[in-house]
């Protein structure tokens, strides 16, 4: 039975069960059949056909009858067309016109008035495709039906009832409903406290079904607000199955949620357009889309649940990747590029004037950017490495290129901290291979004198920056006289103009959109995109989440470098771990303590922040130098507390997750987390890099309060490794990509029911889509045109996402400059 064929199966099935009353879909069979005629297509192709001027709403109960009983045995093949025995020319009613669509508003559903749908709305859930991907949390299991004499205190469990008699009864101060229910084994008291509605809908000798947790009272079990409802019909809502449990907002109950959504996949599952090509489904053991939205809300049993969920994973991989293979052909196959001269001379004197020799990992990617610059298409790699595996240096090198072919070039970097530190670093190495010849220090500009004769101008630009250094450094770099250009997001903004933009290099790629990296591409005409991480991504979901770029890996940190000794520390520790750091602020070394994270908000984080800094200032180290940091400071306050802290003027610094990305202190050695399992495994090994940059040893504490077996495993691993991407594929496992990356990471929000950690269905549909792109890459085949819709679709939706959260983020890094 195919696809098509199933589905009226099961439409016809169910019109069966409701007796005929033309209720099996919303709408009416005939809007669907309507429907189902145009994906079925042509007559003469079909294994089945339905006459266009055929209406059953027009036939009698009989005829219905009739006509579902002899077409669902026409269906499994038990019977020809030529024993449809009804007389549809004396049916005059044509089908009715179809008035809603997928895309209709929920308002036309049942039970959904205007006060419903603004909730719904809330949770941006506007028509009928939207609440379709809706999708459970997760599911109760309601589906273990127990006697009265079977039930058992503690579980959940399920038993269908008869109710022997209901009343309303004061429960302490509360109004509620309490009943005794039963059956041929025994009787059970069930409560439904501030309910008291309840005992006017439980008549006696009604049949009921209650679901969930039995408790104990004075000695006897007793069902307290369990899930309910009348045993009317078979196909059970809230109770006696796998039931779902959904995301609430003001005004929605988790009943009416599931009431509504009940509606909605009995009605519209089976209209929704299947555009994964059959052979795709069958070469991967794929169910049909309307039996996986079906099955993902309400499924029959766990194994069902499953194999909609690896369905629908599947389709949200498939059309990310052929979305990013299409993104990657469409900029290096179609985009004309500058192709840059080899600059050997300039990019040797550079590498050989560095105070330390490449790594081969270094020189292997090196390599790899050096092929890519010399095309005439833009590069648009991803260079990955490990804190400290040195990354800066490659991006030097590459700006360079573009220097010396007389092209500008960007660094864009998440933070001013960051972005200064970056500046500050270019300027030594510079101070290496070239002459100082001009130095603007109000507009944080520098001009080198080269070997070559050639002078090179560094600029950095930030938010913070006044308007009038602002507009002059704007004009400076629009006119082409800034070879080099540092700064934030700074650098995105409208007023900014470069001359000739060659190469642009974004750093901490994962603190920033795909709409901040798209803009900065675009400040000149198809510039090489070098985009970097320090964040270690496993290669499968680097692949998923960056597939139109290239990937650079440098494997390897400079020799010589001292493994930071890592430690797990109980709350029974503590003092003992207070007085560990002391003794290495004692030897002159320095230390970071980090807050816990509560959650991501820079206001909550800085609340945090002062009061363990007071606490700590007062009770722990009253005699020692204490700074604090924190995302709600100022960025000249920023810069005050970490010039302090570098010129070892502070003996620890207080801070947030701020410090991250992009603190450069070498004789801090102790990193202190607190709360060390509230952040990824990922996230602490980036804190863990903010020591063991210096010539001494350093030392990592971890303080957890949790005393569950997964947080100690979890911390377990960071003891045992230094290797930031076997961090990540475990963070990964563990965790997932929600917290392995925040809610930064732009497009990951738009996966509804895909998990990244699902490697092997994200490596098959991968696969699939290359195959896909390589058949046809425009998807301009009849075959693919539901494709090609849908994958326009997903693709509007993530990019109108992406635009929104940029100017979010921008909206709030400018606030934050003010």
């Amino acid at each position: 039975m195919n696809q098509s064929i199933e589905s009226l199966h099961k439409i016809l099935q169910l019109e069966k069960a409701k007796g005929y009353n033309n209720t099996a879909v919303i709408g009416g069979l005939d809007r669907y059949l309507q429907g189902w005629r145009s994906s079925v297509g042509d007559a003469t192709t079909s294994p089945f056909s339905i006459q266009s001027d055929f209406s059953y709403a027009a036939l009698t109960q009989q005829q219905r009858e009739t006509w579902v009983t002899t077409t669902l045995l026409k269906l499994t093949g038990k019977t020809s067309t030529s024993s449809i025995q009804i007389n549809t020319q004396a049916i005059t009613q044509v089908i009715p016109p179809v008035e809603h669509t997928l895309d209709s508003p929920i308002t036309i559903i049942k039970g959904v008035n205007q006060t419903v749908a603004k909730g719904f709305s809330r949770m941006g859930l506007i028509t009928i495709r939207d609440m379709l991907y809706f999708f459970p949390r997760r599911h109760l299991d309601y589906s273990q039906r127990r006697t009265v004499s079977e039930l058992e205190a503690g579980t959940e469990q399920t038993l269908v009832a008869t109710v022997f008699e209901a009343q309303q009864v004061n429960l302490g101060t509360r109004r509620s409903t309490e009943a005794y229910i039963g059956d041929n084994t025994g009787t059970i008291r069930a409560v439904w406290f501030n309910q008291p509605y309840l005992a006017r809908t439980l008549r006696p000798h009604s049949k009921i079904v209650v679901s969930g947790k039995v408790g104990v009272f004075k000695g006897k079990n007793v069902f307290e607000s369990p899930e309910w409802e009348l045993m009317e019909f078979d196909d059970l809502v809230h109770t006696g199955r796998l039931v779902p449990v959904y995301p609430l907002t003001q005004g929605l109950t988790s009943r009416v949620v599931r009431r509504i959504l009940k509606q909605v996949i009995d009605g519209w599952a089976h209209q929704m357009s299947d555009y994964l090509p059959n052979e795709i489904q069958t070469r991967c053991g794929l169910i049909p889309l309307a039996s996986a939205l079906e099955q993902a809300h309400f499924p029959k049993t766990l194994y069902a649940k499953d194999q909609a969920r690896r369905r629908l994973a599947f389709d949200e991989f498939f059309i990310l990747q052929l979305g990013v293979i299409s993104k990657k052909h469409n900029w290096q196959e179609l985009q004309q590029g500058n192709a840059l001269d080899a600059v050997d001379e300039t990019i040797q004197r550079f590498v050989s004037s560095l105070p330390f020799s490449l790594t081969k990992a270094q020189e292997r990617v090196l390599k790899e950017i050096g092929t890519d610059l010399k095309q005439p298409k833009p590069m648009s790699r991803l260079l990955q490495g490990d804190v400290g595996s040195g990354k800066t240096v490659i991006a030097i090198a590459s700006l360079l290129t573009a220097v010396a072919n007389g092209l500008q070039g960007a660094l864009m970097a998440p933070t001013e901290i960051l972005a200064e530190q970056h500046f500050n670093s270019i300027l030594t190495l510079f101070e290496r291979i070239g002459h100082l010849e001009q130095r603007q220090s109000n507009l944080c500009t520098y001009s080198y004198l080269l070997p070559s004769k050639r002078s090179l101008t560094v600029a950095l630009l930030t938010g913070s920056v006044s308007p009038k250094e602002k507009q002059a450094t704007h004009q400076s770099i629009r006119e082409g006289s800034i070879d080099l250009v540092i700064g934030t997001q700074a650098l995105i903004q409208k007023g900014v103009h470069f001359a000739n933009l060659g190469v642009a290099v974004v750093d901490e790629q994962h603190r920033f959109g795909v709409m901040q990296r798209s803009a900065l591409s675009q400040k000149g005409t198809q510039p090489h995109i070098l985009v970097m991480s320090a964040t270690p991504i496993p290669r499968t979901l680097a692949l998923t989440l960056y597939g139109d770029l290239n990937l650079s890996i440098i494997d390897q940190l400079p020799p010589g470098r001292k493994a930071i000794r890592t430690r797990c520390v109980s709350p029974e520790q503590r003092e003992k771990a207070y007085s560990f750091l002391r003794s290495k602020i004692e030897e002159e070394r320095q230390a970071f303590i980090i807050c816990p994270l509560v959650e991501e908000s820079d206001k909550i984080e800085a609340k945090a922040a002062i009061q363990e800094y007071q606490r700590l200032s007062e009770m722990a180290f009253p005699d020692l130098r204490l700074g604090l940091l924190h995302g709600r400071m100022t960025n000249s306050e920023k810069e005050k507390i970490m010039r302090s802290f570098r010129a070892r003027e502070l003996d620890i610094l207080v801070t947030t997750s701020v410090v991250e990305v992009g603190i450069d202190v070498p004789n801090a050695t102790i990193m202190m987390v607190e709360g060390a399992d509230r952040f990824g495994l990922s996230q602490l090994h980036q804190f863990r890099g903010r020591v063991g940059r210096g010539e001494h040893q350093s030392f990592c504490l971890l303080l957890s309060e949790s005393t569950s077996t997964e947080a100690q495993e979890r911390l377990g691993v960071l003891e045992r490794t230094q290797d930031g991407f076997l961090l990540a594929e475990e963070d990964l496992r563990l965790r997932g990509p929600g917290d392995f990356f925040g809610t930064r990471q732009s497009g990951l929000s738009n996966l509804r029911m895909a998990k990244l950690s699902d490697v092997s269905i994200l490596e098959l549909a991968r696969e699939e889509a290359i195959r896909m792109f390589g058949q046809d890459p425009e998807l301009k085949k009849p075959e693919h045109v539901l494709l090609a819709k849908e994958r326009n679709h997903i693709w509007e939706q993530r990019i109108a996402s992406a635009e929104g959260k940029s100017k979010r983020t921008h909206a709030a890094s400018q606030a934050d400059s003010s």
